[in-house]
């Protein structure tokens, strides 16, 4: 640990009296893409209720490893160039997270007013508030648990995941950016035993209240925290790219098998995400520190297809979900395989849509400056917690299916 400490501080040292050198970390790196991949398959495959994917939802773990990874990255580069602002921060994760979560969201609404019962749609409502508010997470904490069989009805129950990333990001910078004003000394210390309570609250959650576990940011700051810890280790050992010893493809190797352990075998049964946990996070913890383009592992993420997937993952992330719910609302039974399969591919489709004509336009600055992003933001969020206020106030509409007596 004393040599951690060392090593950071020479760092820092240098940063300040040379300029900062160039950081690896910040170059694209394609097998993150290909561990998105790795990541939104499983979970989409879950959901899809393929047998062999029991447990797929570890791939929300995963993203929360690179979650934390490529944005402490990019604030530690700024940080350290005396060029963070939080303003910039919130705006570069608007022009992310909601142009494709809005879409998603506006069309839902027309499938929902004509597919949804009055109870459904009086719950959907609820949720259309929760969602632009990011705190999905708590109403699905309150209403019920992520394995509940009613769970795979509600079309928006995949937006929790948003919800604890932007409150983990809401906290996050301007609280490292406290600890790095009193010093840097303990900066690390802090953010351990953080992790490590957060992990304690897990496993604790996990074996005797499994929705707190589950759904709040105190039990899930670990993952993303995790993600964080990877990106200050690259400031004082930066990575390897040009070559791969025994070391970095026996780490990546471990790392794969430890992700396809828990997506095979783990359930609905499992305590999670408490210690089992630690196998999916930590197996992309070895992914994004070991693997490069020259390991075996970091080769096949970067093949063509898999950072294609990787590419859209959040749009198939936001879109497989809402597919899937509707067509189970619109079954008398649960839906054949075929049919999930088609779903899924016609998921895929909606993200590479999605991502091609949504995501990457917003994402450029030139599309719109900063005041339209928030200005269009906040009319959007308020639109929708207006409508989701009255579909709720209004019990779902129940007059939409009464029948008319002049008709009989």
């Amino acid at each position: 640990m004393q040599r951690a400490f060392t090593a950071f501080h020479h760092f820092l040292y240098r940063a300040h009296f040379m300029g900062i050198p160039h950081n690896p970390a910040l170059d694209y790196r394609p097998e993150i893409d290909g561990l998105r991949a790795l990541a939104v398959i499983p979970v989409i495959l879950y959901h899809a209720g393929l047998p062999l994917f029991s447990g797929g939802f570890v791939g929300v773990d995963i993203f929360f490893v690179i979650s934390g990874y490529l944005i402490t990255s990019i604030i530690l580069a700024q940080m350290l160039n005396g060029r963070f602002s939080l303003i910039d921060f919130y705006e570069r994760r608007a022009r992310r997270i909601l142009p494709a979560l809005f879409v998603m969201m506006l069309v839902c609404l027309p499938v929902a007013w004509l597919t949804l019962d009055p109870s459904d749609l009086k719950y959907f409502a609820k949720s259309l508030v929760a969602v632009p508010t990011f705190s999905s997470n708590l109403l699905f904490w309150l209403e019920s648990g992520y394995f509940d069989a009613t769970a795979e009805l509600k079309p928006l129950l995949h937006t929790w995941t948003l919800a604890v990333e932007e409150q983990y990001y809401l906290f996050f910078p301007p609280l490292l950016m406290l600890a790095w004003s009193m010093g840097r000394k303990w900066l690390i210390v802090l953010l351990i035993a953080a992790a490590l309570a957060s992990l304690a609250l897990a496993e604790l959650g996990a074996r005797h209240n499994a929705s707190n576990a589950f759904y709040l940011l105190p039990a899930r700051a670990w993952e993303l925290l995790t993600g964080s810890f990877i990106a200050f280790y690259f400031v004082w050992r930066p990575r390897s790219v040009d070559s791969a010893s025994h070391l970095d493809q026996a780490a990546t190797l471990l790392g794969i098998l430890l992700i396809g352990y828990a997506v095979v075998c783990f359930d609905s049964s499992t305590a999670f995400p408490g210690l089992n946990a630690l196998l999916p996070v930590l197996g992309a913890a070895l992914i994004i520190v070991f693997a490069n383009g020259q390991t075996w592992v970091g080769n096949a993420l970067s093949s063509r297809v898999t950072v294609l997937i990787g590419m859209i993952s959040y749009s198939a992330y936001l879109w497989h979900q809402p597919v899937f719910a509707f067509a189970r609302q619109r079954s008398l039974i649960e839906p054949g395989l075929p049919l999930m399969l088609a779903l899924t591919l016609l998921s895929l489709l909606l993200a590479w849509l999605s991502w091609r004509f949504v995501e990457q336009p917003f994402r450029k600055a030139g599309a719109f400056n900063r005041r339209q992003l928030f200005a269009s933001a906040g009319v959007a969020s308020t639109l929708f917690v207006v409508l989701g206020l009255v579909g709720y106030l209004n019990n779902g509409f129940s007059q939409r299916f009464a029948v008319d007596p002049a008709m009989h």
